[in-house]
């Protein structure tokens, strides 16, 4: 059988690798409105959302919302939307994303706890369905068309 590179290149899907952190986390550099961050690929996050602290890094105008967000961090927390943002993942673009922002100091805090780097935002299901993901865990990279 061909290997899994050669065959999604020739379904035009761009290679992204990524890294497993020591807390067994999928981290990934992304661009936000140009500006690189670090960010944790999650399969179970329904959107992708960044911290309120990293508003300004990533340029981002933030809007109230009245959604709640949910997570291993507890329930009902506030949050904020940004949309008409460009996101770039490797040479994967969208430029017109919409950004959840909400509290993800708890997730730095845990990340910190086991001497792990603190991560500017969280890659969702919204980025990974848009981009017709494919994960290649034994080799590290993630593939979005």
């Amino acid at each position: 059988m061909e290997d899994l590179h050669k065959v999604l290149k020739k379904e035009n899907y761009k290679k992204i690798k990524f890294k497993v952190t020591k807390t067994q986390h999928l981290s990934i550099k992304a661009k936000i409105n140009g500006i690189t961050g670090t960010f944790i690929l999650d399969t179970g996050a329904s959107n992708t959302c960044i911290g309120f602290e990293s508003i300004e890094r990533f340029e981002l105008s933030a809007k109230k919302s009245k959604t709640k967000a949910s997570g291993a961090g507890g329930t009902g927390m506030k949050t904020q939307i940004s949309s008409e943002n460009k996101l770039q993942i490797g040479s994967w673009k969208n430029k017109d994303f919409s950004i959840v922002i909400f509290d993800l100091s708890h997730v730095n805090e845990a990340l910190e706890a086991y001497k792990a780097k603190p991560v500017h935002g969280i890659i969702g299901a919204d980025v990974l369905l848009e981009g017709k993901a494919i994960i290649d865990y034994f080799n590290h990279y993630l593939y979005l068309k």
